[in-house]
C-alpha cells in the first residue's frame, strides 16, 4: 500500500531475467509503494528497454520522471539495457557505488544499473553474479564487523563469504534451474501425479544428494517410485532434496549460514541444513537489497551528479 504521507527521494529496480519489481524509496531507504511484473529481460521486444520501463512505471507518471533511478540484477548484462562490466572481488559496497552505468531513460535523464560481481570460485573456474551482490552488501551491513557465510537460494544459488564488509568470495550452483529442467524435460517427471510436499521424501532426498555422483543418485528418483519406497505423488519433493543435498554436500564451514531470499524457499534450505546439523538465520532477500541499494544510492550522489 502507498504510504502517502512519505516524500519519494528515488526509484530501486530488480530487473532480472523473468521479473521486474520497482520501489518507491525515501531518502532513508523506506518503501512508499511497490511494482511488480512478469516482464523481465526476455520479455523485453527488440531491446526496448527505455520503452518498457515507461510503461512498467506508468502508474507513477508525474513523479517517476524527476527522480534518480537505480537498477540492479540482469538489466546490466550482455542481454540487458546496457553490459555493465563486473566488478572484481574482493567487492565493497564502496566499489559498486563507483561501477555505475548510465542509461537513458524515457523522459530524458539518466538511470543508473550496478555493476555485477566476478572472481574464480574455489575450483579456480570463473563465477558471475548480478543483483546478489547488492543483497549480500545490504547482508553485510547488518553482519557489521563479522564474518559471514551466506546462502542465496534460487535458480541459480549462491555460496557466498563476508569478510570485513566485502565480497571476498562466492560459488554458483544450477540447483533451481535443474530442478526444473529435469521435472519438465526428463523421464524423472514424467506421467506423475499431481504433486504434494512432503518433508520425509525431501529428507531422503538430501540424505542422497549429500552422497556426491550427482547423475547417478538422481536416477534414484526414478526407481524409489519404482520400487514404491517413495509415493508418486513425492517425486518432485525427493527430486528437490536430491539437487539440494547435493549442493550443501559442498560446504565447507559449522558455522552459522545465513540465508538471504524468498522466504519458503530459504525454509526449505532451512531444513535441510538442519538435517545436516547447521544452524540458520534468515534474512528476506527483499529487505538485503534495498539495504544495499540505499547505500549505494547515498554513496553514488556525487558521482551522478557529476556525470
Amino acid at each position: 500500500m502507498t504510504k502517502l504521507h512519505l516524500i519519494p527521494s528515488w526509484i530501486a529496480v530488480d530487473w532480472g531475467t523473468s521479473n521486474f519489481r520497482a520501489f518507491l524509496m525515501t531518502e532513508e531507504g523506506q518503501v512508499i509503494d511497490k511494482l511488480s511484473a512478469s516482464c523481465g529481460l526476455l520479455a523485453v521486444q527488440s531491446g526496448q528497454f527505455s520503452e518498457t520501463f515507461r510503461q512498467l512505471t506508468c502508474s507513477w507518471q508525474g513523479i517517476v520522471e524527476s527522480l534518480p533511478v537505480l537498477m540492479g540484477g540482469m538489466v546490466g548484462s550482455q542481454q540487458g539495457w546496457r553490459d555493465v562490466p563486473y566488478a572484481n572481488l574482493p567487492v565493497s559496497i564502496h566499489q559498486l557505488s563507483e561501477h555505475l552505468m548510465d542509461v537513458d531513460l524515457p523522459w530524458g535523464n539518466k538511470g543508473w544499473i550496478v555493476a555485477g560481481a566476478t572472481g574464480n570460485n574455489r575450483l579456480n573456474l570463473p563465477d558471475v553474479m548480478r543483483g546478489e551482490e547488492i543483497q549480500l552488501m545490504g547482508l553485510a551491513s547488518k553482519l557489521g564487523s563479522n564474518r559471514g557465510f551466506a546462502i542465496l537460494p534460487g535458480t541459480h544459488s549462491k555460496h557466498a563469504l563476508i569478510e570485513n564488509q566485502s565480497l571476498t568470495h562466492f560459488q554458483t550452483y544450477m540447483t533451481g534451474e535443474l530442478f526444473s529442467v529435469l521435472k519438465q524435460y526428463s523421464i524423472l517427471g514424467r506421467q506423475l501425479p499431481e504433486q504434494e510436499v512432503d518433508q520425509s521424501a525431501f529428507l531422503s532426498g538430501v540424505d542422497a544428494g549429500l552422497n556426491g555422483a550427482l547423475s547417478s543418485v538422481l536416477f534414484s528418483v526414478r526407481t524409489q517410485k519404482l520400487f514404491q519406497h517413495i509415493s508418486s505423488s513425492h517425486v518432485e519433493s525427493y527430486l528437490s532434496g536430491v539437487l539440494i543435498g547435493a549442493e550443501l554436500a559442498d560446504i565447507k564451514t559449522q558455522a552459522l549460514v545465513y540465508l538471504v531470499g524468498e522466504n519458503s524457499l530459504c525454509q526449505l534450505y532451512q531444513l535441510a541444513l538442519a538435517h545436516i546439523g547447521l544452524n540458520t538465520e534468515i534474512f528476506s532477500g527483499d529487505e538485503c537489497f534495498l539495504s544495499g541499494l540505499t547505500t549505494i544510492y547515498k554513496q553514488s550522489k556525487d558521482m551522478r551528479n557529476v556525470a
